[in-house]
C-alpha cells in the first residue's frame, strides 16, 4: 500500500527522422574589391517641442497642483501617525493609572 510504483520509461511513439547527411562542400575563395564608399543617410527630422506662453503657463499650473496635492497626502499621514500615537499614549496612561490604583487599593 504504501509502496511507490516507479513508472517505466515509454518507448518513443511517432514518426523518427534520421539524423540529416552532411556532406562536405568545397570552399572556394574569391578575390575581394574595395567596396565603394557608402554616402551618410540623412538623419530623421525629429520633431521640435515648442513651448507657447500658454504651455509654459500650462506645465507651471500641472507642476504646482502635483506638488500641493502630494504635500497634501503626506502631511495628512503624518497628522495620522501622530494622532495615533497620541491615543496610543493616552490608552496607556490610562491603563497604567488603573493598575496602579488598583495595587494601593490591596
Amino acid at each position: 500500500m504504501f509502496h511507490p510504483k516507479i513508472p517505466t520509461m515509454p518507448q518513443p511513439t511517432g514518426l523518427i527522422t534520421p539524423p540529416a547527411v552532411v556532406e562536405p562542400t568545397a570552399v572556394i575563395q574569391q578575390q575581394t574589391s574595395t567596396p565603394a564608399p557608402v554616402a551618410p543617410v540623412p538623419a530623421f527630422p525629429r520633431p521640435t517641442v515648442q513651448l507657447t506662453p500658454g504651455a509654459v503657463v500650462a506645465l507651471l499650473g500641472g507642476g504646482t497642483a502635483v506638488v500641493l496635492v502630494v504635500g497634501a497626502v503626506l502631511v495628512s499621514m503624518l497628522l495620522a501617525v501622530a494622532i495615533t500615537g497620541a491615543s496610543v499614549a493616552v490608552c496607556a496612561l490610562v491603563i497604567r493609572s488603573l493598575i496602579n490604583t488598583e495595587a494601593k487599593r490591596r
